[in-house]
């Protein structure tokens, strides 16, 4: 029976000790597609039904994106579970998008009996060679008895330093072993009210060191024009407070990394907008004119760095991190040592920063310098695409969904040319409202539409999708209708891919796509076979009333809107 203890009626097995070992560390949710090769441990979430829900997709990638996304949510290891060879392959599009951006992913994976490793044994594979080059670590139990351990271990590793993906390997021979019931974790207490102890997964990096604050603030207090660049780490670590108090004593602008824009509300005074594949005027002459880059809990990607070109070389550079060996890698990249390097939690880093600059008064000419660039960065957001050459402006439709859906809902964007409308109209006001990934994954959107409402249903969730993204995983519809997510998804289609025909136009010449042709099914009708309320948009003016319709409906809803392929940037048609 759901909620019954395994143990009173069966032994206790590593399956079982693998699943008390979540719950013990606070784990409610598990997103999964079914295996033969973990039974053993489907029976133990069965048993636990009561303590971690189960999500079962449609399709491994969807499975893994979700749990990234919920990972991001709950500052928790997204657990996904998946079988062996083809399973693991399929979840290794979710392992990418949480190594790059540096989100806690453990994903379990079915392994063949030990007896049988080496022996290319039926979709057996080598776990350390498939993923070790992209994951954390890559962690393999050899008896039951070493199940709850090294699922804690995982756990662990996950979250410590810079977050990331681990593989806990799960040999069917182990899974299904036998333990003393006085072996279990104990469960009993349950976790505390208000959320699981957070210390148990994650040892804080702590304060930087004295005389590096001070030499860093002294650098900070002395600069003309001096720039913060929030990334992902200041999002885990939910710095969004200590960014705010930094920029009002020290009179710093704030952007943030790639799709990261959520770090900073798009009002906020000292707002330059986020560091995205295409920059505004204001954005590029503030990073030509800044004397002084403070690096907080970004690793600086290429998107955000622009190819590793900035910080120049005649900037100032802070960089704070929880992992030192982060910041060597970054400075690797950017062929210098920062400056001034803080190793510790990025909003513990920033309030020691603001607490030696709390007796300065900001320049006057730093603050007019701050108040122009904001200025360009807004009327940059507000200023609408012309001309559009087709019959819906994706500026106007991202404008009204932003209008209609309001500052409390999550948004979840795919990769594609379409986005560039959603990070220049979305004007982003609540933390943890953004999920994107840096790894600009296609099909991410939709998977993590579903992690964001499963970790917090009290808000809406909106996802914007390509055509081609969406056909990846639009699949994962049915899981939604399945687990009464009422996600809204729009999808943009233009019957191409975008992104590329955009590169072969620009690189090969005008009328040179090649590969790039999609068809364009009706994707309202494919929503509502599915279960889910489907709605067709082909003009702008019709956009309002659908999106309304599709928010307003008690379950899933996707929005089908025709675009024109011409009309494929954000920054003007091709």
């Amino acid at each position: 029976m759901t909620g019954t203890d395994a143990s009173a009626t069966t032994p206790p097995s590593g399956g079982e000790a693998i699943i008390r070992t979540l719950i013990a560390h606070g784990i409610d949710t598990a997103f999964c597609v079914p295996g033969e090769s973990y039974l053993a441990v489907l029976e133990a979430l069965r048993v636990h039904a009561d303590r971690i829900r189960l999500l079962v997709h449609r399709h491994e990638t969807g499975a893994a994106c979700a749990a990234e996304a919920w990972a991001r949510a709950r500052r928790l290891p997204g657990i996904a579970m998946v079988t062996r060879g083809p399973g693991a392959s399929n979840a290794a599009h979710g392992v990418h998008v949480a190594a790059q951006d540096s989100t806690p992913l453990v994903l379990m994976v079915g392994q063949v009996a030990t007896r049988e490793h080496g022996l290319e044994a039926f979709q057996e594979v080598d776990y350390g060679a498939m993923f070790g080059h992209a994951v954390k670590a890559v962690i393999e139990p050899r008896t039951a008895a070493d199940c709850a351990g090294a699922t804690a271990r995982a756990l662990r590793i996950a979250m410590a330093g810079r977050p990331g993906p681990v593989i806990l390997v799960l040999p069917e021979d182990v899974t299904e072993g036998e333990i003393a019931a006085d072996a279990l974790p104990d469960i009993a207490g349950g976790v505390r009210a208000n959320g699981p102890d957070l210390g148990r997964l994650r040892a804080a990096a702590g304060l930087p060191g004295a005389a590096q604050t001070i030499a860093a603030a002294e650098a900070l207090a002395a600069a003309a024009r001096p720039i913060v660049i929030a990334g992902e780490i200041a999002a885990f670590d939910r710095a969004h407070a200590a960014l705010d108090r930094l920029a009002r004593v020290s009179g710093c602008g704030l952007a943030t990394a790639f799709r990261r824009q959520d770090l900073v509300p798009a009002d906020h005074p000292a707002w330059f907008g986020h560091l995205g594949l295409g920059r505004s005027p204001a954005q590029k002459r503030a990073f030509a004119e800044a004397d002084l880059i403070l690096v907080a809990g970004s690793r600086l990607d290429d998107v955000t760095s622009e190819g590793w070109t900035l910080p120049a070389p005649h900037q100032t550079v802070i960089h704070l991190y929880p992992d030192a060996g982060e910041i060597a890698r970054a400075a690797g990249r950017n062929a210098r040592l920062p400056d001034h390097m803080l190793v510790a939690d990025v909003a513990t880093g920033l309030d020691a920063l603001a607490d030696r600059l709390a007796e300065h008064q900001p320049p006057a000419d730093r603050i007019n310098w701050r108040d122009a660039i904001h200025k360009g960065v807004a009327d940059f957001a507000a200023r609408p695409v012309t001309p559009v050459l087709g019959a819906v402006d994706m500026a106007a439709v991202v404008t009204m969904a932003a209008e209609i859906a309001g500052p409390e809902a999550a948004v979840a964007i795919d990769a594609g040319n379409f986005a560039g409308f959603v990070h220049r109209y979305w004007p982003f006001q609540r933390p943890d409202t953004q999920f994107a990934t840096q790894a600009g994954a296609m099909g991410y959107g939709l998977p993590a539409g579903l992690g964001a409402a499963t970790a917090d249903p009290d808000r809406p969730v909106v996802v914007f999708a390509g055509d081609g993204g969406f056909l990846m995983t639009g699949q994962e519809l049915a899981t939604a209708v399945l687990e009464d997510l009422p996600v809204k998804v729009v999808v943009v289609d233009n019957g191409v891919y975008g992104t590329i025909l955009m590169h072969q136009t620009r690189r090969i010449g005008r009328d040179r796509g090649h590969g790039i042709a999609l068809s364009r099914p009706d994707f309202a009708l494919l929503a509502r076979a599915y279960g889910a309320a489907g709605f067709t948009v082909e003009r702008t003016e019709d956009f309002a009333e659908a999106f309304r319709a599709a928010m307003a409906h008690d379950g899933p809803a996707l929005v089908h809107v025709k675009t024109d392929p011409r009309d494929i940037s954000a920054y003007g048609p091709l």
